[in-house]
């Protein structure tokens, strides 16, 4: 078992089960795989070690809803843990991804006997909560254009320089945004001529899409 860790390394969770020796698999899926489907019965726990997970929800009326993009480090599926023993979501992936599957009762054993692994989900809870909050407030009260320059600029990793590439199909973002995708092409290419974003077959976003925000 580890103990505690130089605060100095980032706590790494896929490194924290292998030497703890948690069971768990690790499991690729091509673009468009389907990790699990609305309906499965809901008995484990995940974690994206690499790629980008679309978490979309189908209504009875035949509706297609967007919930969540997950990406690298975030964990997904935790509802289950709470009691929920059928998905309520359809988990795809967007791009190849690499995800840890950690049964339910592990899932709940590490949360019990690990407090630094359980800091960690704790803190991935809260903020999920938070986005989750950002999100309904996007919804109810920012207009399209603004809902997708946040979504955009959410799903950018501005880790080096001003912009950063985003894959991500406009019919998602659509569903993303709760708009049609008509009115996504029109905004992208708005947003094209403003010079916040470049798009050509790929997207790249730049921080300057954050004046679409910020404008009133």
């Amino acid at each position: 078992m580890t103990s505690e860790h130089d605060d100095a390394h980032p706590f790494d969770p896929a490194v924290f089960l292998n030497t703890a020796r948690a069971p768990h698999s690790v499991r690729q899926y091509p673009p468009k795989g389907t990790v699990f489907s609305q309906g499965d019965v809901g008995d484990a726990v995940y974690y994206l070690r690499a790629g980008q997970v679309k978490l979309s929800h189908h209504s009875p009326q035949g509706k297609d809803a967007v919930l969540a993009i997950v990406g690298r480090g975030d964990f997904f599926g935790e509802s289950c843990l709470g009691g929920d023993t059928t998905r309520m979501s359809t988990a795809t992936a967007i791009t190849a991804s690499s995800v840890i599957r950690v049964e339910k009762d592990v899932m709940l054993r590490m949360l019990r006997e690990q407090p630094r692994f359980s800091q960690l989900f704790i803190a991935h809870l809260l903020a999920r909560n938070i986005r989750v909050e950002e999100d309904l407030v996007d919804q109810l009260f920012n207009p399209s254009e603004k809902r997708l320059a946040r979504a955009l600029l959410s799903l950018a990793n501005f880790e080096h320089g001003d912009s950063a590439p985003v894959q991500i199909r406009q019919t998602t973002l659509a569903e993303m945004i709760g708009t049609t995708r008509s009115r996504v092409s029109f905004f992208m290419n708005k947003f094209r001529r403003l010079g916040y974003i470049e798009y050509n077959g790929g997207i790249r976003v730049k921080r300057s899409l954050l004046n679409v925000i910020l404008h009133d």
